[in-house]
């Protein structure tokens, strides 16, 4: 038995999320289908992280176990081929048997868009938050700073989230201006609780709305309550932006 790592990019617009699911498409049944009818052998995917729907991916690592009958160039070359256009495999290669995607993973990193223009773009409404108003750039990266280091996020997971703990570490956090009027919020930690990105970045933005004030955000973390924290931010701006192993 072989195993392969993959890294692939995807559009999360049309699918239900990265994650098998009975009533809708998503990345894993798309990908899996085409890898499997590719190598004439059944492919389970494991994957760096379950993206929701929407959620789009510049940098998703996952691997499958195989007969190894085609090399991993085929298997790029192929599964491409294969693949509908919104999702692509970037890179194919072998890896030890001991390999998990998902286990092995030192550092993710998460990418949200903000569009902060009077009138939205045709370009970027996939892609991005669209706010029309001003927003207070200064109050936001004060909010965002409270985010980083270890920190118990209950007040920032989602419904539904099954983790054993809530205690995460983050390594990294910066607002930044990518091009003129859009906006970046990346978040790189050791692991994400359902939601968490987005739920801080509606935090945030609402601290950039002068909602709140920018130390509300760590309050928050010690208060422990979603319910005092901001909006979920739409998942249409959120991208996995690379794991590192």
């Amino acid at each position: 038995m072989r195993r392969v790592k993959l890294t692939l990019a995807y559009d999360g617009t049309a699918y239900r999320g990265f994650q098998v699911q009975p009533n809708g498409p998503t990345i894993q049944s798309a990908a899996e289908d085409a890898l499997s009818r590719l190598l004439q052998e059944p492919v389970k995917l494991r994957a760096a992280g379950r993206t929701d729907a929407g959620v789009h991916a510049r940098e998703q690592t996952v691997d499958f176990g195989d007969s190894g009958k085609r090399s991993v160039e085929t298997i790029m070359r192929g599964g491409n081929a294969l693949l509908p256009p919104d999702i692509r495999i970037l890179a194919a290669s072998e890896v030890p048997e001991s390999f998990n995607a998902r286990r092995d993973a030192k550092e993710k990193e998460y990418r949200y868009f903000l569009h902060l223009h009077p009138v939205a773009s045709p370009f970027f409404s996939r892609y991005s938050w669209h706010l029309e108003k001003p927003l207070d750039l200064a109050s936001m990266r004060e909010a965002l700073s409270h985010a980083t280091g270890e920190h118990d996020f209950s007040a920032f997971r989602g419904q539904g989230c099954t983790a054993k703990t809530t205690v995460r570490t983050i390594y990294r956090s910066e607002l930044r201006e990518e091009i003129p009027a859009l906006f970046s919020v990346s978040i790189a930690g050791s692991g994400f609780l359902r939601h968490m990105v987005r739920n801080l970045v509606g935090t945030v933005v609402d601290a950039g709305k002068g909602k709140i004030p920018p130390e509300r955000l760590r309050d928050l973390l010690t208060l422990k309550d979603r319910s005092e924290a901001g909006p979920t931010a739409p998942a249409t701006g959120l991208f996995l932006w690379s794991v590192r192993y």
